[in-house]
């Protein structure tokens, strides 16, 4: 079986408004997974799902469904089409809290008080053991304030009348994370004690305390001649992570098992790869590979904590982002994400059958959480806020 099965879309579907994205460069062949057809129990998708999350830990989730998703909450549900209209509307909303200006925004930094919600500035976060500064701002909105589940946040004015958009979108995207945890733990070998406690998704009770958030990123068009990584190689924190793109910059690492899907033959609107240019060729050097955006769909990856709770057998993949390509590299890039993690009291460690082996650090998910996303906000803290990229790499090495 291909790894990848990514059919042509439509031209009314592509994202019109923005430069396209360029053919000249290898992409990672992302699986290309039907919600719908997981939805439907369908035993062919609910393998290819699987296999996804084995291999890579990253694939396209094609939102389009006429089942509904069921939400959990007093039997409420919702669609793909729900979550792909919250996403639309919601980046509009990010765009009106960007355009404040910094005095404003950085009242929003809570780092100083030991949280991760709230602002991180342009340049305020590392992406190297050097201390080279990131090139993104991000707001993280915590879905324990949204739900009422902690004492609400200060927040600017401007995003204060969403909090209804954030909770359907919160809803939506955490349902769609518990079908995938769902999926994995009929797979897992769980421990009998772990299925009878109702395996994956009872680590991760929405109505629990959690790190769980919606972020909104920003990251301004590079000089071209010094066009580079705008947020570090890592692996994602928690267990499931949905995230929405409309420019190229996503880059997974590929394991050596898998190689890229080659440049596609050179059109009118694109130059050959021989001409593409030097930034991005060595862009894609070491195992690394863009990630295509494809409309209507999600990008759904796995994080350190499925890593955990699997001993190993699942994978949280090394990932970054860099200037998007081609022309897209002068466009400003707006990301959405939702990170799905489990209740902070949860312990990282194996739910499986097998010994974990001696020696494992074992820590909640909010301390884990806390150490990584406050180790790269302080100059000397790189060191400290790794995850599970060697587990990642497969024995394939990490540079670093």
């Amino acid at each position: 079986m291909p790894h990848s099965d990514i059919s042509p879309l439509p031209c009314r579907e592509l994202f019109s408004d923005l430069p396209p994205f360029p053919d000249n460069i290898p992409t990672a062949p992302l699986l290309r997974i039907s919600l719908e057809k997981l939805l439907q129990h369908d035993s062919e998708e609910e393998e290819r799902c699987w296999k996804a999350c084995c291999d890579l830990g990253f694939f396209y989730l094609d939102l389009h469904t006429s089942s509904p998703i069921s939400l959990d909450d007093k039997n409420r549900t919702a669609s793909g089409e729900t979550l792909l209209q919250d996403a639309d509307q919601l980046f509009e909303v990010m765009k009106g809290f960007y355009d404040l200006d910094i005095k404003e925004k950085i009242k929003y930094d809570f780092k100083d008080q030991g949280s991760y919600f709230g602002y991180k500035g342009y340049g305020e976060g590392f992406i190297d053991k050097q201390g080279t500064r990131d090139r993104n701002e991000f707001y993280n909105i915590s879905k324990d304030d949204i739900l009422g589940l902690s004492p609400p946040l200060p927040s600017p004015a401007v995003l204060n009348p969403h909090r209804a958009l954030y909770k359907s979108y919160i809803h939506s995207s955490h349902a769609v994370c518990m079908l995938i945890a769902s999926l994995i733990s009929l797979r897992l070998p769980l421990t009998h004690e772990s299925r009878a406690a109702g395996g994956l998704p009872a680590l991760h009770n929405l109505r629990a305390r959690s790190g769980d958030q919606i972020r909104f990123v920003k990251a301004p068009p590079q000089e071209p001649s010094l066009r580079g990584v705008a947020l570090g190689e890592h692996t994602d924190f928690g267990s499931v992570t949905v995230l929405f793109n409309r420019l190229g910059g996503l880059q997974v690492r590929l394991p050596p098992s898998i190689a890229p899907a080659p440049a596609r033959p050179s059109s009118s609107s694109s130059p050959p790869l021989a001409a593409a240019s030097d930034v991005e060729r060595r862009l894609c050097e070491d195992g690394w590979a863009y990630v295509r955006p494809l409309p209507r769909h999600c990008i759904v990856n796995l994080g350190d904590a499925l890593v955990k709770f699997s001993n190993g057998l699942l994978r949280s993949n090394i990932h970054r982002v860099v200037a998007p390509p081609g022309g897209q590299g002068g466009v400003t890039r707006y990301s959405l994400v939702y990170f799905c993690r489990p209740e902070d009291d949860v312990l990282l460690k194996g739910v499986v059958e097998g010994e974990e082996g001696e020696g494992k650090e074992v820590v909640t998910a909010k301390e884990w959480i806390l150490r990584r996303a406050l180790g790269r906000r302080k100059v000397d803290g790189w060191a400290g806020s790794g995850g599970t990229e060697g587990v990642s790499m497969r024995g394939g090495g990490m540079r670093v």
